[in-house]
């Protein structure tokens, strides 16, 4: 069964159209890249999959597991299994990595069982280094507070780890390699390569080929203004980084 469908989606940001008609399918197990310029509406789609407020959908639908998640709030898309790491987390100053996590983990459980009294702090601690050990990271990292005066790279990595730790149906990376160094790609890269697994679907936003050198799509799609009009597997974007997303728009205006 598809995992994520999207629909003939349309999408306004007030009365302004940004997504025109967006076909997606993601089975799990499948890295699916999505590569395009600036304002063609992107992170725009990695919103509206999450449920963010500020986007009217005016038709189509999204679809996770084949239900409808239209009326679905945020945090429920996540309990489903839905991840999104933000293209630029924010921080969260006077909170720990690992108490973030602890209560994220707490909600989760007390949404399906208000009786629910939380993971207790030695198991959420086993499971916690568990994950770190997996994602070779300093157990020390987990006692920092979220994001407060990390460089690009550690945001990103811990991303990675909150995706290791809610173990996502779908996760949609936005951008995960916007501001990091060859280095830090290559850490944030082995991180997302560790926990991909046949349970799970990647939607990979990117504007580089680079970052497709590290973690290796099964399919790419080209996204121009709020279309996907161009899919294929690796070699496409091996294309566009030799020719530009010109030689796409002159194919698509041949179509039409």
């Amino acid at each position: 069964m598809t995992a994520l469908e999207i629909r003939d989606l349309h999408v306004n940001v007030e009365d302004t159209p940004i997504l025109r008609g967006v076909n997606l399918s993601i089975q799990p197990g499948e890295i699916h890249a999505l590569m395009g310029p600036n304002g063609t509406g992107k992170s725009t789609l990695a919103s509206v999959i999450m449920g963010h407020p500020d986007y009217t959908i005016t038709q189509g639908d999204i679809l996770l597991d084949g239900e409808s998640i239209l009326e679905m709030e945020a945090d429920e898309r996540s309990r489903k299994g839905l991840f999104l790491c933000f293209q630029y987390p924010v921080a969260i100053p006077g909170v720990s990595i690992a108490n973030f996590l602890r209560m994220a983990i707490n909600a989760r459980r007390r949404a399906l069982n208000a009786e629910d009294k939380g993971i207790s702090i030695p198991d959420f601690r086993r499971m916690l280094r568990a994950k770190m050990d997996l994602l070779q990271m300093n157990h020390d990292f987990a006692g920092r507070y979220l994001n407060e005066g990390f460089s690009g790279g550690e945001k990103k990595r811990a991303e990675i780890l909150q995706m290791a730790v809610f173990n996502p149906r779908i996760a949609v990376l936005d951008e995960t390699d916007s501001g990091l160094d060859i280095d830090a790609l290559r850490i944030v890269s082995d991180g997302i390569n560790t926990l991909m697994n046949q349970d799970m679907g990647v939607l990979l936003i990117t504007h580089y080929q680079r970052m497709l050198n590290y973690v290796k799509p099964h399919f790419v799609h080209i996204m121009l203004e709020g279309r996907i009009v161009e899919s294929g597997g690796p070699e496409l974007a091996e294309h566009l980084e030799q020719f530009g997303y010109e030689k796409i728009r002159e194919k698509v205006a041949t179509r039409a």
